[in-house]
């Protein structure tokens, strides 16, 4: 798999939520001229067997493709935006490598700033939801939130990988809040970095067809145990609604 040291003039970081989405997402960026590198930071899918699951499809998507892949878990935090430092090539494939830096300022914890082990870890990210109250029940306001802490987390490997634009597989679900999305890849854009808004919807199709054909795991909820709870409760309200047969 091509994995250049330094980021080419159309290379492009592309944040994946997984291998399904991102077949034609990698396919359109190329038509357009892009040389895309994906980028795995996802705390918001749960539990961990379903994140290894998800990691490991866009794995198989990333060797087939022959795109190079950076992996959170396999990342230390980046160096500040203030003061970017280079970091070594992204993770192989067969062999992910952990990606070292010069030593610096510490880096502040928070629930967009996972990387290593704690890319995975459910916790800041639930933390982060449990802060909007009974918000976090609502989509319109969960959905928005979650974008913003992987796309900082983005735009901060972005920034220190030297990459002067990113863009998101989110793009391709139709499921997703696209207005949402749009809106924070441009907060975390600058004169620096640019957010590419690129449509992938078209592709959708073709992207579902490959998957399956190669053989791609595919999910049945977006990622987190709230929308997982929202795919399935209509399970327990089957079994809430049948006739108490117990008592006759």
């Amino acid at each position: 798999m091509n994995t250049p040291a330094k980021p080419s003039e159309n290379a492009i970081l592309l944040h994946a939520c997984c291998g399904p989405c991102s077949i034609m997402s990698v396919q359109i960026l190329r038509d357009r001229g892009y040389a895309p590198t994906l980028f795995f930071h996802n705390p918001n899918i749960h539990p961990l067997t379903e994140y290894l699951r998800r990691r490991e499809g866009l794995l198989d998507v990333a060797a087939r493709m022959h795109v190079p892949v950076l992996l959170a878990d396999q990342l230390r935090p980046p160096a500040s935006v203030d003061q970017p430092a280079s970091v070594d090539q992204p993770a192989s494939v067969d062999q992910p490598a952990s990606v070292d830096q010069p030593a610096g300022p510490a880096q502040p914890a928070g629930p967009d700033l996972g990387f290593g082990p704690a890319a995975a870890h459910p916790g800041p990210w639930l933390s982060a939801m449990a802060a909007l109250g009974p918000g976090m029940d609502d989509m319109a306001q969960r959905c928005p939130r979650c974008y913003e802490i992987r796309f900082v987390a983005t735009a901060r490997v972005a920034r220190s990988q030297g990459y002067v634009c990113f863009t998101s597989t989110l793009l391709y679900s139709r499921y997703q809040n696209r207005r949402a999305i749009l809106a924070e890849g441009e907060r975390q854009a600058g004169p620096d970095l640019a957010f590419l808004p690129e449509d992938f919807r078209p592709g959708l199709l073709e992207g579902v067809r490959l998957s399956k054909q190669w053989g791609i795991y595919r999910q049945q909820y977006c990622g987190c145990l709230l929308s997982e709870h929202e795919r399935y409760k209509r399970l327990l309200e089957i079994e809430t609604e049948k006739p108490d047969t117990a008592s006759e």
